[in-house]
């Protein structure tokens, strides 16, 4: 994939945002990233946003994706063995937002309460069961993978999150742009893009 799909498709992923998440999605360099946002605006595909300084899709970007992202697929065809990888992810999906909920609230004496990670035996559970999760998840990631490596670096970046958050750094578990929970969210919208599955589809 190009570089100026890479952050087309970025921000397709992700939503509105900044050089550094960009630069996280595609491993590309921050001035590298930059210098192809400023192209693709030039080209009315994105546009900055001032008050916040994130980018973001226009309508004639949103329509180039989908364009560019299906011709991409199409000619490997691959259609079939990626549909058959996302219905797997589908079944992890579920796992992953019940263990994001356990890494963030807990039950206390039958009360459900703000985990403040006071408790490491139980925060030891949960990453273990995260640690499983991940091994599983990185067996779907490859699968994609054979039809676009593109999605190969998701095997990566949430590796990087798991590793992160078991040195100590616990809001790459759940609680920050570069966590596991947001990484997979950014998977499962492009899976969604890349099959052009409207989000509330079903």
């Amino acid at each position: 994939m190009s570089a100026d799909l890479l952050v087309l498709h970025a921000l397709r992923c992700c939503g509105s945002t900044g050089l550094a998440r960009v630069a996280s999605f595609t491993g590309l360099g921050e001035s590298e990233v930059e210098s192809e946002l400023i192209d693709l605006a030039v080209a009315g595909l994105v546009t900055h946003h001032r008050d916040f300084g994130g980018w973001a899709l226009t309508e004639a970007g949103k329509a180039a994706d989908a364009a560019r992202i299906a011709a991409e697929l199409e000619p490997a065809g691959g259609r079939p063995a990626l549909k058959e990888a996302f219905d797997d992810f589908l079944v992890l999906n579920p796992e992953l937002l019940d263990l994001c909920t356990a890494w963030q609230v807990r039950s206390v004496d039958g009360v459900t309460t703000i985990n403040d990670h006071r408790d490491t035996a139980y925060d030891a559970r949960v990453l273990r069961l995260f640690t499983s999760f991940y091994e599983r998840a990185v067996v779907v990631i490859a699968a994609l993978s054979t039809v676009a490596p593109r999605f190969g670096r998701y095997s990566a970046r949430l590796g990087e999150a798991l590793d992160r958050t078991k040195a100590g750094e616990l809001g790459y578990l759940a609680d920050n742009l570069a966590s596991f929970h947001t990484v997979w969210a950014e998977l499962h919208e492009d899976l969604l893009a890349t099959l052009g599955i409207a989000r509330w589809s079903g």
